[in-house]
């Protein structure tokens, strides 16, 4: 494989990219067409159930007069070999008379893996697999983690003072980073089928957990709360709707003891789901919850805290990424109960990674790959 090869499979994956939360539970894939140096088509996974990267450059291809026949397609990701929502991209290829194909990496997914390769070698078809799988592998990890471990991937994600806290006493305003950082969080509440706090959060700040980014879908607000003690007259209990659901993580103790809770939550459509309770105290079993969530095929789940939730899950190993947005702001003199979670004590207590920064006004954006 020749530099010419890595520069369009390079082009591949920045086309992959512009699906990002469209095609979930599908994976992100882009795909280039292309003869002597000269791009004839290009397309990407554009949304669930619509077709594929493989076949949207195709038809660009068509769309411009230019025949792929005996050209190069790179895509990001092995072509599938299977009826779906759509049907088979190696079909597609094979009708066009492609005369090589470069892949990054092989598909996990049990109803492909390898088939597409070994079908498109069989017709005749020079096939190769690995530039850039790396790159490729970093973009489709929640993908990855979803067809191989069946969860979804876990993002951490706080705001905190540079001191470490993540709250403000009162008085001291609501906000702890600025607008920027809010708008990224929204962006990323985008990507994600879901976001998850404990019911103490829900008590203390009566969040609405939404997506305000103007694009992307709604996701699903979860509620880890064993003791049913979510206020059905909280904000997050009366927008629920199909639109904008919300999940409440439970245990069958609760929902047999609580039924006052039980039957106000439902009629306001939420949904309860019993779970067992941690091995360690009274709280939900996370890792069960991620069973859950994976049965559902959710590829992003989005945990917003509080700190316990968020201390609980990262020290399980239970995190795949963390977003950590830094506030110049300090607490000088903090209440007894302020809490805290301070990403340079993690730092020291668990070898993190040396994490990405990005600086958003004033504020500093700390991301951790630790998945």
């Amino acid at each position: 494989m020749t530099r010419t090869d890595e520069t369009f499979i390079r082009r591949a994956l920045e086309l992959a990219r512009r699906g990002l939360g469209q095609v979930e539970p599908n994976p992100m894939v882009g795909a280039v067409i292309v003869r002597d140096g000269q791009v004839l088509g290009e397309g990407w996974h554009g949304r669930f159930g619509g077709p594929h990267a493989e076949v949207e450059a195709l038809s660009a291809a068509a769309a411009a007069g230019l025949s792929p026949r005996g050209a190069t397609m790179y895509v990001t990701l092995e072509p599938c070999d299977h009826q779906g929502k759509t049907p088979p991209c190696t079909s597609a290829i094979l009708a066009a008379g492609i005369g090589r194909v470069v892949v990054a990496m092989e598909d996990p997914d049990e109803q492909v893996g390898g088939r597409g390769l070994r079908r498109l070698g069989e017709a005749g078809v020079e096939v190769e697999c690995g530039l850039c799988e790396a790159e490729a592998r970093e973009l489709l990890a929640p993908y990855v983690k979803l067809r191989t471990r069946k969860r979804p991937w876990v993002i951490g994600k706080w705001a905190q003072t540079t001191d470490g806290f993540v709250a403000l006493p009162p008085r001291a305003g609501r906000w702890i980073s600025g607008e920027l950082s809010r708008q990224r969080v929204h962006e990323l509440r985008a990507h994600c089928d879901g976001i998850c706090v404990g019911s103490g959060t829900v008590l203390a700040d009566d969040p609405l957990l939404t997506n305000r980014s103007g694009r992307g879908r709604q996701l699903t607000r979860v509620v880890l709360d064993s003791r049913l003690r979510t206020p059905p007259d909280s904000r997050l209990i009366t927008t629920a709707s199909a639109a904008s659901p919300v999940l409440v993580a439970t245990t069958t103790q609760a929902l047999e003891t609580r039924r006052v809770s039980v039957d106000r939550l439902s009629r306001e459509g939420v949904e309860l789901l019993a779970l067992p309770t941690a091995a360690a105290g009274d709280g939900i079993c996370f890792e069960a919850l991620l069973d859950e969530l994976g049965r559902r095929k959710w590829t992003r789940l989005l945990v917003e805290g509080g700190p316990a939730v968020l201390r609980t899950v990262i020290s399980a190993g239970l995190a795949d990424e963390l977003w950590v947005f830094v506030s110049p702001q300090t607490v000088r003199e903090p209440p007894a109960n302020l809490p805290k979670l301070d990403i340079r004590e993690l730092q020291q207590a668990m070898s993190l990674p040396e994490p990405n920064r990005v600086n958003l006004g004033p504020d500093v954006l700390m991301t951790f790959r630790l998945g």
